[in-house]
């Protein structure tokens, strides 16, 4: 049986599921150790299984029209989450109203997004009436708490490997998870360092929510991390997650990742079928080999593999767009949604 480091919850991602600002929840329905998650809420797929939505493959993961819905099919729901992504991190105001229904039926909230909660005096008050508790994920830590850059990093002496991407919500997180399972099912130890809300509410250990941090502290944070869990865990390999990329305009990242964590080798994550960064229409993705030598010449580490994001794309065209990559840049190109991750691991290990 699956460990669950929180409880049951329902997924809210009201009219953003199997789109780019449902990322959160397609996180959550794919894999969480901090909830075992019974339905999600959106009314453009109900009576669908949502795993076979996204992917194509039944999880037993129902969607629902509406949370009064849900709470009729599924029993001992606990929290309630918002699955929703959205440009510039905003609570659309029906997720609220939907989150205040939540609390009222004596549900947990945690929220990944920039309008935090707490300060929704109103629904504090009622939270409390009602004994539930409310996270904002997102929420930065007091400064007292947060960790600036030593150096420590250079005792890490196992393998380190940082999945970037070519634009933001191009499934980096959902790649380096794959990697982490794909190489502990191998027989090595792997852990994953999240960056993210996602990271942090699909469980894992060593997380840190980059785009909330102080900046003086983000390098640290990162370093903090990678050091504690080489420290604690003894791993084989460390998967650090990358947010956002190199040029993205709204959304540049990855550039602390690879300062601070000091990673040996790099992945990318890339949506060949994508040509503007996404939600910034005329804003041109730059080319995959002006993106690997951007971070090359930053890190001074090579990228040895892209992973393939299937957005846009047939089934049956995967096969000739990783053989395109492949041949394009001389690397290994496998989608490890569509695929799974055994090409990759091995080439991962043969650098252990």
């Amino acid at each position: 049986m699956k460990k669950v480091i929180d409880g049951n919850a329902l997924v809210y991602c009201e009219g953003a599921f199997n789109t780019p600002n449902g990322k959160t929840a397609h996180g959550l329905v794919r894999f969480t150790e901090r909830y075992n998650v019974l339905g999600v809420i959106d009314s453009t797929y109900v009576g669908k299984d949502a795993g076979e939505v996204l992917d194509g493959k039944k999880n037993g993961i129902p969607v629902f029209l509406n949370l009064s819905e849900a709470l009729r099919a599924v029993k001992n729901v606990q929290y309630f989450v918002i699955g929703l992504a959205p440009d510039g991190g905003r609570l659309p105001e029906p997720a609220r109203k939907a989150i205040y229904q939540a609390v009222e039926h004596g549900l947990h909230v945690d929220s990944g997004l920039h309008d935090f909660l707490y300060k929704d005096e109103k629904l504090m008050f009622l939270a409390s009436e009602k004994g539930c508790k409310i996270r904002d994920i997102r929420r930065t830590p007091e400064r007292d708490e947060l960790h600036f850059f030593s150096g420590k990093i250079e005792e890490v002496n196992c393998l380190k490997l940082a999945v970037l991407g070519t634009d933001s919500a191009v499934g980096k997180r959902t790649t380096a998870w794959i990697i982490v399972h794909g190489i502990r099912n191998s027989g090595k130890k792997a852990e994953m360092i999240g960056t993210g809300q996602t990271g942090w509410m699909q469980g894992a250990k060593y997380s840190m929510v980059l785009d909330s941090l102080i900046n003086d502290f983000v390098s640290g944070e990162i370093e903090h991390a990678v050091y504690e869990a080489w420290k604690n865990e003894n791993p084989d390999v460390i998967v650090i997650e990358g947010q956002g990329s190199l040029m993205n305009p709204a959304y540049p990242g990855g550039f602390e990742i690879l300062a601070a964590g000091r990673p040996d080798y790099v992945v990318l994550q890339h949506a060949p079928a994508r040509l503007e960064y996404d939600g910034f229409p005329g804003y041109v993705i730059q080319p995959l080999s002006e993106q690997i030598a951007a971070i090359e010449m930053i890190s001074g580490k090579k990228v040895i593999a892209i992973t393939l994001n299937h957005e846009g794309m047939k089934a049956d065209e995967i096969a000739a767009a990783c053989e395109k990559i492949t041949k394009e840049t001389g690397l290994l190109c496998t989608d490890v949604l569509y695929d799974g991750a055994d090409k990759l691991v091995e080439l991962i290990k043969s650098y252990l």
